[in-house]
């Protein structure tokens, strides 16, 4: 695999609103309480997952950028992704969070001084990560799960 430049990974967190977006349309309910997978979570948990876990990333990249090698929390995200507001909650919400969020967070990543993608934290579960690592998980992140929805309505026939 070829690895993207680093205008390229911003260009896809900037671009994954559009792609969650055009893969949940014309959902009904039973279709997002579907699992993409046996024993996965379903496609409104999943929705609720990025929301979770990119509002998260961001704010560890900005902490990234403001301290010197912050220690990163860690969460749970399948106990997150079992509480009400992931299980029940319209997906609306957490697709506006994601429209703003990566609106911010793009503007954010376009003015990182060349300096600073090495600035670095400690994650308690994984060691030491830079901001350039963050980026490179982050620009994956969105697509593997709009991925996992996109085959579920293929697999599904939806």
């Amino acid at each position: 695999m070829t690895k993207l430049s680093r205008q390229e990974r911003i260009q896809k967190i900037r671009s994954l609103p559009t792609l969650v977006e055009a893969a949940v349309r014309d959902l009904s309910d039973d279709q997002l309480n579907t699992p993409y997978r046996s024993g996965g979570w379903t496609i409104r948990q999943v929705v609720h997952h990025l929301a979770d876990s990119h509002l998260n990333a961001f704010v560890r990249m900005k902490l990234i950028l403001t301290e010197n090698r912050p220690t990163l929390k860690p969460y749970d995200q399948d106990a997150w992704a079992k509480l009400p507001d992931t299980t029940q909650t319209p997906i609306t919400s957490s697709l506006s969070i994601l429209r703003g969020l990566h609106d911010r967070w793009t503007s954010l990543l376009e003015a990182v001084r060349e300096a600073d993608w090495s600035r670095s934290a400690m994650h308690p579960e994984i060691g030491e990560v830079t901001l350039e690592q963050l980026l490179d998980t982050y620009a994956h992140h969105g697509e593997n799960h709009v991925g996992q929805i996109t085959g579920l309505r293929t697999q599904k026939g939806w």
